[in-house]
């Protein structure tokens, strides 16, 4: 059959080489050799062709006649030259000359060693080629053809079926990484895909698909930003790209997450990315996702969900969505300071005696300055924070949603609205709010000393959390920010990190500590024109009953702000300081001496009445060559009994699959051992991971020490538990007989436990934090 190859490519060599040349060439060639995969009859099948190109350029006479060949091509590219070239006892007519380029004619036998070669040259393109119309005539048909050879029905079911298979495999894997690399990831992810669906189909090469599937994993945050900066109108693209970034969800559990979703991204990266693709979603799109995610629940998720709640009840006019926002805000407020949050819900809600109220209790001293500033010719605080809530939708809200990033917020327009006006008449009154946010701890605000401020740095918050930058993604032509996300922003709010010491996924384990979210307050240096009683509007305010004393809120806000501390006179002197310092020491050596007293007392009196026994007068016969007890064989199966998961039990289910462990990746590598404790997907890994090993003569040898740290047990099923436990694992590492390296480990797993057959088994296990050190 025709194969669109030449002798020199074959070899690697210029026309013009040397003998030397050609020699050393064919040395190279056949001492390199394919993937451990490929079968011995395709690895002969490749050395036959590369024997035969051998040959051909070794003989002068054959290689005069092939080299006319080769320059009439070279010249003539859409001629037809026929040429006779010998190869030892065989005699082949070439039509070498077709409509695609020079080409060499191999028996069907080494197609599987051509195509082996064409991958070898990067042709992978070719390769599918040859290799799919090959598998598409798979099934038996006489009539098979490639090109215009047809296929032999015995070929069809021959041995090497399964190297053809692998060949058009790696092919796609190889192909699908250069388009990666070229910044086309979704036609990465259709090679990639097209390959693994080959390999799961027939059932063979694992490990390749484990390869193939890893990439697809690492694969996916790229699509995501691929499929969601296309344009609105690609509905079903852009819907797929949703759908991914929700199998992300589901696979890390949550934005910040820990389990392991195979992207290699950790959890301030996927943070980062995050934040990087909330531009590229629109502000309907961010409501749906991440309400979904607060329910998990997550404060980062419910965070950027009141986000999108006030920028859609905002820009779509419909104040329940920011009623809805308020009450997250509520949750949030038990953990950070979101007051200047809930202030500008209640503003937007028309409630304005409840936004100054809730405003009073804010630490945002910039944006309470600033509220001051432009309030100054007002009895109250209500111009200024009219004013700095259209700035802070202008410029914190609507650039993050790419539907609204260049849509104006105007308050007048938002409570001329007919449908805002007729549900904030429907509202109940700020007297009725009140205790609404009774529960949140008052703070009287204080006005910071003179040399406290925050710092006006992009990226620092109240918290010092750290920002969310742009995921450290390679720049392509199909990978660029959007015009419409280069927005001049004066003040970020990104979403708080959870805190590190408490990111376990064992269940039933306190839920970490959320800070709260960046703000760096810069709402003072915008140049603004005009006072704060400006063209502003004023939302329609609640009435009150009149009291006898009516309250001057700028006045309460300020009168701290004018407070002095008291002076006070010193109360110490030189003698006095030395007079304490002798007293402090003269009481240590009193209470050490009457420590001294008591303690001699009391053994002395223990002595007389209770004095230790001697030895007795048969000792234990203790043989160093013997156990004193029996020792429980390391192959037998945990038995535990009926009841509960209990520490003692957990800790031994953890020692048994570590002893198994060692014996599967051992230098007998008993991977049946792993059926005795392992279950489910951590059965197929790790056997996986054994037989691999056992065919690349690897092994290791562990030293291990556990700590039990905690066990929840499942109340709806006691068959199921899970277990976190520190490990300590000491690994020396072997090839061929030969240590190459050690490491030292310190896990923190998390280990799914089932009871079957009356036997604790793991079903799956995660690592949570790790600390490795090589040597």
């Amino acid at each position: 059959m025709r194969i669109p190859l030449d002798y020199y490519r074959i070899l690697g060599l210029p026309l013009a080489a040397s003998e030397e040349q050609l020699r050393q060439a064919y040395s190279d060639r056949i001492v390199q050799l394919p993937r451990r995969e490929y079968s011995q009859a395709a690895i002969s099948s490749r050395k036959q062709i590369i024997e035969t190109a051998y040959v051909v350029l070794s003989n002068p006479k054959e290689r005069s006649s092939y080299d006319q060949l080769y320059l009439s091509h070279a010249y003539d590219p859409d001629g037809t030259t026929t040429a006779t070239v010998t190869a030892g006892n065989r005699t082949e007519t070439s039509h070498d000359l077709d409509s695609q380029g020079l080409s060499i004619d191999v028996p069907q036998q080494e197609l599987v060693g051509a195509l082996l070669i064409l991958q070898e040259l990067g042709e992978y393109e070719q390769v599918l080629k040859l290799g799919k119309t090959y598998l598409a005539n798979h099934n038996g048909v006489a009539s098979a053809k490639i090109g215009n050879h047809p296929i032999e029905e015995d070929f069809l079911e021959s041995s090497e079926h399964p190297d053809i298979v692998l060949t058009v495999a790696l092919a796609c894997l190889e192909l699908g990484r250069e388009q990666w690399q070229q910044g086309y990831y979704e036609n990465a992810a259709v090679s990639l895909e097209s390959g693994l669906e080959m390999l799961v189909s027939e059932g063979i090469f694992t490990s390749v698909q484990a390869e193939i599937q890893a990439d697809l994993y690492k694969l996916r945050p790229y699509r995501i930003l691929e499929l969601l900066q296309l344009s609105l109108d690609k509905t079903v693209e852009r819907r797929q790209g949703l759908e991914l970034l929700q199998s992300i969800l589901e696979d890390r559990g949550g934005i910040d997450g820990t389990l392991n979703d195979q992207s290699g991204l950790s959890i301030d990266d996927f943070l980062r990315f995050i934040q990087q693709i909330r531009h590229y979603l629109t502000v309907t799109e961010q409501h749906k996702l991440f309400e979904a995610e607060s329910k998990r629940p997550s404060a980062v998720a419910t965070y950027l969900a009141v986000y999108a709640l006030i920028a859609r009840g905002f820009a779509q006019r419909q104040p329940a969505l920011i009623r809805q926002a308020r009450q997250m805000l509520l949750h949030l407020g038990k953990r950070q300071d979101v007051h200047l949050e809930q202030s500008l819900c209640a503003l937007l809600l028309g409630q304005t005696e409840e936004a100054t109220r809730v405003l009073e209790m804010s630490q945002e001293y910039e944006a309470l300055a600033f509220i001051r500033e432009k309030s100054q010719d007002s009895p109250d605080l209500l111009p200024g924070l009219c004013l700095y809530g259209e700035q802070w939708l202008q410029n914190e809200v609507f650039p993050h949603f790419r539907d609204l990033s260049r849509q104006p917020a105007a308050l007048k327009d938002y409570f001329a609205n007919s449908q805002v006006q007729a549900y904030l008449e429907a509202l109940p009154t700020d007297a009725e709010t009140t205790n609404e946010w009774g529960f949140i701890n008052r703070q009287p605000v204080n006005a910071p000393p003179p040399n406290h401020r925050q710092p006006n740095t992009p990226g620092v918050s109240r918290s010092n959390q750290a920002k969310m930058p742009d995921l450290d993604l390679p720049e392509t032509p199909n990978h660029k920010r959007p015009e419409y996300s280069q927005v001049s922003q004066p003040r970020t709010n990104t979403p708080p990190a959870p805190a590190m010491a408490s990111r376990t996924p064992t269940p039933e384990i306190p839920a970490a500590s959320f800070t709260s979210p960046d703000r760096t307050n810069s709402t003072t240096g915008h140049s603004l024109n005009g006072k704060g009683t400006g063209s502003h509007p004023t939302p329609k305010r609640r009435r009150r009953k009149p009291t006898n004393q009516p309250v001057n809120r700028e006045h309460r806000l300020d009168n701290n702000r004018d407070r002095r501390p008291r002076q006070r006179r010193p109360i110490s002197s030189l003698d006095r300081k030395t007079r304490l310092v002798w007293t402090v020491f003269a009481s240590l050596a009193g209470i050490l001496v009457f420590w001294l007293i008591i303690s001699t007392t009391f053994g002395w009196l223990k002595d007389i009445f209770a004095p230790s026994p001697g030895l007795p007068e048969n000792p234990l016969a203790i043989k160093l060559n013997q156990p004193p007890i029996e020792i429980p064989d390391p192959y037998s199966e945990v038995m535990p009994p009926d009841g509960p998961l209990t520490d003692a039990i957990a800790e031994e289910v953890i020692r048994t699959w570590l002893s198994t462990k060692a014996l599967a990746l051992g230098p007998n590598h008993d991977v049946n051992s792993l059926n005795n404790i392992l279950t489910g997907a951590s059965l197929s890994q790790w056997r996986l991971v054994a037989q691999q090993d056992k065919l690349d003569n690897r092994y290791r040898k562990y030293d291990h020490s556990i700590k039990i740290e905690f066990v929840s047990k499942n109340d709806l099923d006691p068959n199921r538990a899970a277990v976190l436990a520190t490990v300590k694992e000491a690994t020396q590492f072997y090839e061929n007989g030969l240590k190459r390296k050690s490491s030292n480990e310190s896990l923190r797993v998390r280990y799914d436990l089932i009871r079957r057959d009356g036997m604790w088994r793991i079903q799956s296990m995660y690592v949570v934090n790790q600390i490795t050190m090589n040597f």
